[in-house]
């Protein structure tokens, strides 16, 4: 289903391309992203639920998923869509009494745990530093982007489930650069954040680029995403951080 959407995001931003002008660059990003979790999440029913830690009460493990991202580039503009799917799964032992969406589990319990979150990312940037027709390129711009993250968390015990849901759109505003040698080596990197209503995104990301050949190459990067949601009685304050690499090309 992740690799269905990412093909349907490549082949609309390729639609999109095929009417933009003649000097536009087109590139499309397929990787893998490796993400640690970190902070607690709570739900709430009638009564006020615990804030369970992600580590040291569910014992979640990393998530390890594809990521895609397609980019536009129009003059001194672009545009890029990307989708990041999160899944943090773990069985533990309770330490401690907790309340989770309004079901009570008992210290010494064996709990399974399921945190799930899919990022779209819409963004517009603006580069106000645009030299990318030389043999040494830099690009700075101001970023504008909307990201929706669908969480989902779940708590299973003695064959009972409990889970709750919540959707929000946070947009954010940043800056993206780009510094390379010409489209052989470059790095690049983005930083987001916005908060509004209790909800809030900080999205920050590095990586390098290699390009052997004009049209194809790999890339590696590093992310984190500090997330923050109060919302349909889900409470979440996490931090998402690790390492991906994926290959790209670009027309």
């Amino acid at each position: 289903m992740k690799l269905k959407i990412l093909a349907a995001l490549s082949a609309m931003m390729f639609g999109f391309a095929n009417h933009a002008y003649a000097d536009e660059t087109v590139a499309i990003k397929v990787g893998y992203m490796v993400l640690s979790p970190s902070g607690q999440f709570a739900a709430s029913a009638i009564n006020a639920g615990t804030r369970v830690d992600m580590e040291t009460d569910l014992g979640l493990k990393n998530s390890k998923q594809p990521t895609g991202e397609v980019i536009v580039n129009l003059g001194d503009s672009a545009l890029s869509l990307g989708f990041v799917p999160m899944t943090f799964s773990g069985t533990a032992v309770l330490n401690r009494n907790i309340t989770y969406n309004g079901q009570n589990y008992a210290a010494g319990s064996t709990v399974s745990s399921d945190f799930k979150a899919d990022m779209f990312d819409i963004g517009y940037t603006y580069y106000f530093i645009n030299m990318d027709d030389l043999p040494s390129r830099f690009q700075l711009g101001v970023e504008t982007s909307l990201k929706t993250i669908t969480a989902k968390t779940s708590i299973t015990s003695a064959g009972v489930t409990t889970s709750r849901n919540a959707t929000v759109p946070i947009p954010t505003l940043g800056l993206r650069g780009r510094v390379a040698l010409a489209d052989f080596v470059g790095v690049a990197g983005r930083v987001g954040y916005l908060g509004y209503s209790g909800n809030s995104i900080l999205d920050a990301d590095a990586q390098v680029e290699f390009s052997p050949l004009p049209t194809l190459g790999i890339y590696a990067g590093y992310r984190q995403l500090k997330l923050k949601i109060d919302s349909n009685s889900v409470y979440v304050n996490t931090t998402f951080s690790g390492p991906y690499a994926g290959a790209f090309f670009r027309f």
